[in-house]
């Protein structure tokens, strides 16, 4: 072999190495229900709504999952109220589920449309998206009334929550 094709081949591994690592990364991390887990907000029976997972990640490996993101911030803006041995700072990584995608991302870096005519499980729901020009497409698409950043969703839900 060439000096310059290893010198290629090499290359090509190395790319393909850092390809690897960057997709690796990209990942985030999630837990999938079990058939028998249910949303510690409202009960339902979590794995039919795949489309809808959401969930956080303790730091003592345990988990906890929801059929939705409006049920996971109700969960987030009183975590004592459904867990008295959890609190917010337990918390190790949280997702949602990439409504165009159905794939996991990080639920602190989405975008939330909140008020559209799209439905989950549970009602009106905050419709999750890892980018914000779909977040902002869909929000034209399906009369949307705002998108919002994770800490103006939870300060909405503590809002609502709040009220008798």
């Amino acid at each position: 072999m060439s000096r310059r094709r290893a010198v290629a081949n090499l290359a090509l591994g190395c790319l393909a190495a850092l390809l690897a690592l960057g997709s690796a990364a990209a990942e985030v991390q999630h837990a999938l229900p079990s058939p028998k887990e249910r949303c510690p907000v409202c009960g339902m029976f979590v794995e039919g709504y795949s489309n809808w997972f959401a969930g956080v990640l303790f730091k003592d490996g345990s988990h906890a999952t929801f059929d939705g993101p409006k049920d996971f911030f109700k969960y987030l803006a009183d975590v004592k109220r459904y867990d008295k041995k959890r609190t917010e700072a337990d918390a190790a990584a949280a997702y949602v589920t990439d409504y165009y995608s159905v794939k996991p991302i990080d639920a602190r870096q989405a975008f939330y449309v909140a008020g559209s005519d799209v439905f989950g499980p549970m009602g009106e729901e905050f419709i999750p998206f890892a980018k914000e020009a779909d977040a902002a497409e869909f929000l034209k698409d399906h009369k949307g009334k705002a998108v919002l950043k994770f800490p103006e969703v939870l300060a909405e839900v503590r809002a609502t929550e709040a009220k008798p």
